[in-house]
């Protein structure tokens, strides 16, 4: 009996077995709506930047024009040399000191992002769970509260309207450390930290040539964050630096502030100012898309 119900119970089975698998299939694949999703809000994304662009190479008349025109002018070049030949708005030292500043931060918090999210992943210390705490209750406090003290702080040490004033503060952030913490645990093991250690490695060689290779794909998403962030701060660069020594997001403003309603020179400048963003994006893709896909191998 066993013989003669083995194959009807296979066959029965390998019946059952397909359509499971066809539906499990039709799971993973895109729908229609999925497409027309992804459709409407890749529009919605990349429009309001092609009308900036628009905009940024034609005149100031086309702004209130019903219907807007579509495609871009060819005053890109003259409204460009105007915004640089302001001089209300400092805008090519904007760009520097922006570059400085942002390059600074980013730097700076990589490499203590890193470490700290190390120790605190894989090294054993005293009173490490109550320090971890008090960096993620960093993260609960904005900017914007502590504007106050950190201007008093900038008087006192007579930075104000010097670019440490803007670099100093931030030099590493509580989310950074939280961000490499978690993907140290998962992404280094512990036999491969005590293998280090047998041979003789410091803490400080472990860090460098063992850790740090690995949290690559992670940094680099946390220094194209802090990149885009820096760049894009406005509210303590207006508090701390001064209109003649200014970051690219005051010079905007000044632009604005220079040229009434010149609409075409704002977005000049803020087109001029994008072009950094897409740089460093370029740059540090390969590790973003390498995270990506070294997660998904992973599940």
């Amino acid at each position: 009996m066993t013989l003669v119900a083995g194959p009807d119970l296979a066959g029965a089975r390998g019946q059952h077995a397909r359509p499971r698998a066809g539906r499990l299939r039709g799971l993973w694949e895109a729908s229609p709506l999925t497409y027309i999703t992804l459709i409407v809000g890749l529009v919605l994304s990349v429009f309001p930047i092609y009308w900036m662009i628009i905009v940024a190479t034609r005149g100031n008349e086309i702004v209130g024009d019903v219907p807007p025109p579509m495609l871009p002018g060819g005053e890109l070049g003259e409204n460009v040399s105007k915004v640089f030949d302001a001089q209300e708005a400092y805008f090519a030292k904007g760009l520097v000191n922006s570059a400085i500043v942002a390059s600074s931060v980013t730097i700076s918090t990589v490499l203590f992002a890193t470490m700290a999210g190390f120790a605190f992943a894989k090294l054993r210390f005293r009173g490490k769970n109550a320090l971890l705490l008090t960096v993620i209750a960093t993260m609960m406090i904005p900017v914007q509260m502590g504007i106050i003290p950190l201007y008093m702080m900038m008087g006192w040490f007579g930075w104000q309207g010097e670019l440490q004033s803007v670099i100093l503060p931030f030099l590493i952030t509580g989310f950074g450390v939280f961000m490499m913490r978690q993907y140290t645990q998962q992404a280094v093991p512990d036999e491969l930290i005590e293998a280090a250690r047998v041979d003789g490695c410091s803490t400080f060689r472990i860090y460098w040539s063992v850790v740090l290779p690995a949290l690559r794909p992670a940094a680099g998403v946390l220094a194209l964050l802090t990149f885009m962030q820096t760049w894009n701060e406005f509210m303590w660069p207006l508090a701390a630096l001064t209109p003649e020594n200014p970051t690219v997001q005051l010079s905007i403003r000044q632009l604005n502030g220079a040229y009434f309603q010149d609409y075409t020179l704002v977005f000049a400048g803020t087109t001029v100012a994008t072009v950094p963003l897409l740089i460093v994006f370029v740059i540090f893709s390969r590790q973003i898309i390498g995270g990506i896909m070294e997660g998904a191998v992973k599940a």
